[in-house]
C-alpha cells in the first residue's frame, strides 16, 4: 500500500487534536511536526475560534482596495508627465507635492502603474550582460601593461571631429601613442598598435574597456582587434562594465591631455594634430610626474623581452599615411599578412 501524502491542514489538524484530547505534551508535538511553540499556540487558537476553516492559510489579498483618487488629481499627474516626459514617478510627486502640499497625491508605486495604464512607461531596452573574464593583472614593470581607449570626441574651432586613440604604459605612464583617426574600427586601430609594438615590443597584457573595437558583449568579449593580439601574443582585459576607476590612471591621462590640446581646441585639425605631436614630446620627456619617484620615465625597447611581428595567416589592412609633423594621418589600403610571430 502506497504511504498516504498528507496536506498541510492534515496535519495542522492532527497537531490540534492531539494536544486538546492530552495525548502528547506541546513540546513533544512540536517537535514532531517541525514547528514552533508560537506557531503550535496559534493553530490551536484559531481552530478553537473557527473550527476546521480556521486551520487554513489566510488571504494574502489586500484588505481593502488601492485608494482610488479623482479624476482631478489624475489628470494634474498626468498632465505633468507629459510636459515632463524623463521626469519619474518620484519627480512628479516631489514636484505637485511642493505646489500643493495639502493634497492627498499616491505613491510612487501607485503612481508608475497609473502611467503605465495610461501608456506613459517606456520600458528600459535590457542590454546584453558581459560576460566575466579573469581578474586585471598587477602592474610590475614597464611593457606589462597597456593602457588604450578613445579620448572622448571634441570640435575644432572650424567643427571638425577630432578624436585621439591613446595607448599609455601603465607602469611609467609613458605615452607610447597619441593618434587622431577617422574611424574607431578594428581596421583603423590595429596599425597603430602594429607600429607601438615594434617601437616598444609586445607587453604582457593591453587592458580596455567593453567598447568597440576592444570588448563585446559575445563570448569572451572577443573582437576582430583582441584576437588579433592574442595571435601576437599580448593578453588583452577588460575592466568591469560601469568601472572605469579600474582603468583610472588613463582616464586621468585623458583629463590632462584635455587641458593641454581641448582647452580651448585648434582652428583646424592640422593644427590640433600639430598640439598632438608638441604634448606627446612634452609629456613624455619634459613633464614631471607627481606619482613616480623619477621625474619621467622613458620606454625602449630593452623593457620588453618579446620582438613583435605580424599576426599569422590574417587578412588586415594597413596604412599609407602622409606626415603632418610627426604624426601619421591614416588612409587605408588591402594587404595580405602572412608573416608569423618570432
Amino acid at each position: 500500500m502506497a504511504w498516504r501524502l498528507l496536506k498541510v491542514e492534515e496535519q495542522r489538524e492532527q497537531l490540534v487534536e492531539a494536544y486538546l484530547k492530552g495525548t502528547a505534551c506541546m513540546s513533544e508535538l512540536c517537535e514532531q511536526y517541525g514547528v514552533s511553540r508560537k506557531t503550535a499556540y496559534k493553530w490551536c487558537d484559531r481552530y478553537k475560534r473557527l473550527g476546521k476553516n480556521g486551520l487554513k492559510d489566510l488571504s494574502k489579498a489586500p484588505r481593502a482596495p488601492n485608494k482610488l483618487y479623482n479624476d482631478e488629481i489624475i489628470d494634474m499627474l498626468l498632465d505633468l508627465k507629459l510636459k515632463k516626459r524623463r521626469w519619474g514617478p518620484r519627480k512628479i510627486i516631489a514636484r505637485l507635492e511642493h505646489e500643493y502640499p495639502k493634497m492627498d497625491w499616491p505613491s510612487p508605486t501607485r503612481l508608475y502603474e497609473i502611467f503605465k495604464e495610461n501608456n506613459l512607461v517606456i520600458p528600459r531596452r535590457l542590454r546584453g550582460r558581459v560576460p566575466a573574464t579573469h581578474p586585471l593583472g598587477d602592474l610590475n614593470g614597464s611593457n606589462d601593461t597597456w593602457m588604450a581607449d578613445f579620448k572622448g570626441w571634441f570640435l575644432t574651432r572650424n567643427n571638425t571631429k577630432c578624436e585621439p586613440l591613446t595607448i599609455t604604459d601603465g607602469f611609467s605612464r609613458f605615452l607610447i601613442k597619441c593618434v587622431h583617426l577617422n574611424n574607431k574600427s578594428s581596421e583603423y586601430v590595429w596599425p597603430v598598435f602594429a607600429e607601438a609594438f615594434r617601437e616598444y615590443g609586445l607587453p604582457n597584457r593591453i587592458r580596455t574597456d567593453n567598447g568597440p573595437p576592444f570588448g563585446s558583449v559575445g563570448a569572451g568579449r572577443l573582437t576582430d582587434l583582441s584576437v588579433k593580439l592574442i595571435k601576437v601574443g599580448v593578453t588583452p582585459e577588460w575592466i568591469n562594465p560601469g568601472h572605469p576607476e579600474e582603468n583610472g590612471r588613463h582616464e586621468r591621462f585623458h583629463s590632462t591631455l584635455q587641458q593641454a590640446i581641448a582647452d580651448p581646441p585648434a582652428f583646424d585639425l592640422k593644427e590640433q594634430i600639430q598640439r598632438i605631436v608638441a604634448f606627446q614630446e612634452e609629456y613624455n620627456h619634459e613633464r614631471p610626474h607627481e606619482s613616480l619617484i623619477q621625474p619621467n620615465i622613458t620606454l625602449d625597447r630593452q623593457d620588453s623581452g618579446m620582438e613583435y611581428s605580424d599576426p599569422p595567416n590574417t587578412t588586415v589592412k594597413l596604412c599609407s599615411y602622409e606626415k603632418w609633423g610627426k604624426m601619421d594621418v591614416f588612409g587605408l589600403t588591402n594587404m595580405n599578412i602572412t608573416s608569423a610571430r618570432h
